[in-house]
């Protein structure tokens, strides 16, 4: 990112990329800097746009400027060493709960994963991923004071992480456990209440975080269908036909439709084919069906596919990985709108803890994704230093 990019010219609009701090910085990057110096931004007496950002993250960079440094540079290192801390958190998880091979593998995916790139610029992937795996751990642990430390945390930081709430009312409740957890289940969402109190006393409105999303992000109520419509019809008809409303480019559907019919025929008949060939057709198709459908298909794939991958590995997965995993996707998919799904989705541990678990047993699928995984995660680091969008669909 700060090597290769300034020497890329896609543009006038690129040419400007310097050598430096701030090829980590974009999009959302910029408003967790501007909360972290001047707190959130009202619209007269209405919250405005960066309300629906997290404080926990603004306030950590704001102290590290507190003793002198650069707020870029304070966010960078604080993401970086968050996501770092992670992957040594859940190795220990997945070796306790599965074993060394799937716990390397788990890791492997968690950092090769293009979406990894969140958790190095000034993004709350890396914080996040921290402390919800850390709450998770301590949780089926039964350590339930440290699961409300971390809980706090990681609902401080994403409103995502109140998934934690029903997933340890679930867990006490199938597991009949003590009153201590379903305290420990409710005390974990701190962080998003004592915000809640924050947008009360500022902005006379508790869920403050969740108005901004309506009527400054333009997010719908509920599932957002036609965004999820849109995106199914790009990955099996093609953007310009979904534009147009009829055919005008035969090319899209005819090859989707070709590469299904081959997938279909590759599955009928996989007991005929060596298991090497099997795998390595079904790799191809997958690469050449991404070449066609782009960020429509990942998208789709994380939060659909994530539900799937769930599923299938469940006899694999601690109750707790999978019961937050299915918890978290369905907030998601209610969040009311499509924009950065594939982002948001890579901060659910489950996934990389499902996804890394499965390809243990198969190393030749392993290395598939982990290839696949590093093209596009050049591809997406040199995308954001350059202020191009990543990783998302509107």
């Amino acid at each position: 990112m700060m090597g290769i990019t300034p020497l890329l010219h896609i543009g006038a609009a690129n040419n400007g990329v310097n050598f430096g701090w701030e090829v980590f910085s974009a999009w959302d990057s910029v408003l967790y800097q501007q909360i972290a110096s001047n707190s959130y931004d009202t619209l007269d007496t209405k919250p405005s746009s960066n309300v629906a950002f997290f404080p926990l993250f603004p306030l950590l960079i704001r102290l590290g400027t507190i003793v002198g440094f650069p707020s870029n540079i304070v966010g960078v290192i604080i993401n970086n060493t968050a996501f770092i801390l992670t992957l040594f958190v859940v190795y220990i998880w997945v070796k306790k709960t599965n074993d060394a091979l799937a716990a390397r593998w788990v890791v492997a995916v968690l950092a090769w994963c293009p979406l990894s790139i969140f958790g190095t610029v000034i993004y709350t992937e890396g914080v996040f991923l921290l402390f919800s795996s850390l709450a998770l751990f301590s949780f089926e642990k039964q350590q339930y004071t440290q699961t409300i430390i971390w809980g706090i945390l990681a609902t401080a930081t994403r409103i995502t992480g109140l998934a934690l709430i029903p997933t340890f009312l679930f867990i006490a409740w199938h597991k009949k456990l003590s009153f201590m957890a379903y305290f420990t289940a409710f005390a974990s969402g701190g962080g998003t209440f004592l915000y809640s109190f924050y947008c009360w006393f500022y902005f006379n409105d508790p869920i403050a975080f969740i108005t901004v999303q309506h009527t400054e992000w333009q997010r719908k109520r509920g599932i957002d269908w036609e965004g999820w419509g849109r995106m199914l019809a790009e990955i099996t008809i093609g953007g310009k036909n979904w534009a147009a409303g009829n055919l005008v480019d035969f090319w899209h559907p005819f090859l989707f439709i070709l590469i299904i019919i081959i997938a279909y025929g590759l599955w009928c008949y996989r007991t005929f084919i060596p298991k090497v060939y099997f795998d390595y057709s079904l790799c191809s198709l997958f690469f050449l069906l991404w070449l066609l459908s782009g960020d429509s298909l990942l998208n789709t794939l994380s939060v659909l596919g994530g539900l799937v991958l769930l599923w299938c590995s469940r006899k694999r997965l601690s109750l707790v990985v999978y019961v937050y995993g299915l918890f978290a996707l369905g907030l998601l998919l209610s969040s009311g709108g499509t924009i950065s799904l594939n982002r948001l989705a890579y901060g659910i541990i489950s996934l990389s803890i499902a996804l890394g678990v499965t390809v243990s047993r198969s190393p030749r699928w392993g290395y598939f994704v982990i290839g696949f995984f590093s093209l596009l995660l050049i591809t997406f680091s040199l995308r954001f230093a350059q202020n191009q969008w990543v990783a998302i669909s509107l």
